[in-house]
């Protein structure tokens, strides 16, 4: 199909706005149809976004059948066009018999122990080697933590599909969402400290504080004013525990997470995993 426009998908009625978009979640086209009513959406940004709050908000049966719908890794079986494509880009389509070996080795213990494929957005992978790296890297989560990274890998292969369909990415951005594994859901009104390192000192760049949703109501920064440098995100889980009338349920005051942006146009996405006497962090999008 011709790279859509914006607005052009803003005037089809709910049918043919499902028919463009039902390939951008696997096999999942209630995705689309749920975001319908969200429409008319100012860019593909925001349209990205829209959608993956309808798979967050979905509930946990919903979010489950969408990850078994992706295809694992180099195992050879019927893709839909848009997943052969991805894998085809590192040749996991036409892995040698030693390789095809070891993958669906690694996939049958990944979903032994989660229940789901291990899916990751190859696009955005160097190679086979890191691909399995990952998973062997990822065998080490929760159950919780494993379901929450691999559903923002599925936002993530979204957001490669809808460049596809639209012709254009967008620009460099960093956002951020906490989620809390205690009570299964967002963590709302977790403030939020933002760090550059500027020489030797760190120049606080704003204060911050998640939406509903868990998540960044805006990006923390975008545009010219993501630069490539080092950055520190300080999570204040202490005062949002004391907010929330939660104090003593959990070990950590503040949770600060450095990382490198090299890429200024890329997009950059720290979640935090949170539980009451642990934590995990990982590079999102």
């Amino acid at each position: 199909m011709a790279a859509l426009t914006i607005e052009a998908l803003n005037a089809l009625d709910v049918e043919d706005f499902v028919a463009r978009l039902a390939h951008i979640y696997e096999r999942s086209p209630w995705v689309a149809r749920a975001v319908y009513a969200a429409a008319p959406f100012a860019n593909v940004a925001a349209l990205h976004a829209a959608m993956a709050r309808v798979v967050e908000q979905a509930g946990a049966d919903a979010q489950l059948a969408l990850l078994c719908e992706h295809p694992e890794l180099g195992a050879g079986a019927t893709l839909t066009e848009a997943s052969a494509a991805e894998q085809g880009q590192l040749g996991l389509t036409t892995l040698d018999a030693e390789e095809a070996k070891r993958f669906a080795a690694e996939n049958r213990v990944y979903r032994e122990v989660f229940g789901f494929p291990f899916i990751i957005a190859v696009r955005g992978q160097k190679d086979r080697r890191a691909i399995l790296a990952a998973l062997d890297a990822r065998l080490r989560n929760t159950k919780e933590a494993e379901r929450a990274i691999a559903l923002a890998e599925v936002n993530t292969i979204a957001r490669f599909r809808l460049e596809d369909l639209f012709g254009a990415g967008w620009t460099g951005r960093l956002t951020t969402h906490v989620l809390d594994t205690a009570r299964g859901r967002p963590a709302a009104g977790v403030p939020l400290n933002l760090y550059r390192l500027e020489g030797e000192a760190w120049v606080h760049l704003g204060h911050f504080q998640t939406d509903a949703d868990g998540r960044s109501a805006s990006p923390l920064l975008e545009g010219e004013a993501l630069r490539a440098g080092q950055y520190e995100l300080v999570f204040d889980v202490g005062a949002w525990r004391a907010a929330a009338g939660q104090d003593g349920t959990g070990f950590y005051d503040q949770i600060p997470v450095r990382f490198r942006v090299d890429d200024p146009a890329g997009h950059y996405h720290v979640p935090l995993i949170l539980a009451p006497f642990g934590y995990s962090t990982y590079r999102g999008s």
